[in-house]
């Protein structure tokens, strides 16, 4: 009883200090990893040639996006350490693991939703030729150097597609 107090302990310590590293939150700047999209790099937008209107209709989307899918990221990041947990017990529990991985599918489904209508409102913003030009980068990268401004897993080069090339 004694090691599983600890070892309880020990993982509530680290998940704390873990989510203050990752307190920082989402940005524009240059990030590494295949985390959840948070919109696109900058230096694309800058070969797009947007408007300032266009540029703030953007920006309020993605911020509108940020606002909207913390609460399912929070929620995940939550599911994620209650998993953790139950494949540190001593006896896991089938049952209850494979429910916390249905759970966790489906905030990512919801997030996936999510992000595919944040990239269709984007899309609506921009004009034919700044479409036709988002459709010519490269496939399967993020709209900018990875997925998240950064290498990423397919590594960089500008693109569209966010999360293993969903463009």
């Amino acid at each position: 009883m004694k090691k599983l107090v600890m070892t309880v302990v020990t993982l509530i310590v680290v998940t704390v200090f873990a989510a203050s590293a990752f307190a920082k939150g989402p940005g524009w700047g240059r990030g590494y990893g295949s985390g959840p999209y948070y919109g696109p790099d900058e230096r694309a937008f800058s070969q797009l040639n947007l408007t300032a209107e266009q540029t703030a209709k953007i920006n309020a989307l993605r911020d509108a996006y940020l606002k909207d899918t913390k609460p399912v990221q929070d929620k995940l990041f939550s599911k994620r350490g209650d998993l953790r947990l139950l494949w540190l017990q001593t006896n896991p529990d089938q049952d209850k693991i494979l429910a916390v991985q249905k759970e966790i599918r489906g905030l990512r489904d919801q997030l996936q939703d999510k992000m595919t209508n944040q990239r269709l409102e984007v899309l609506k913003v921009m004009t034919p030729e700044q479409q036709e030009k988002v459709k010519s980068f490269r496939m399967g990268r993020g709209f900018g150097p990875g997925m998240r401004g950064g290498a990423g897993m397919n590594g960089g080069g500008p693109g569209m597609g966010m999360m293993r090339g969903n463009w």
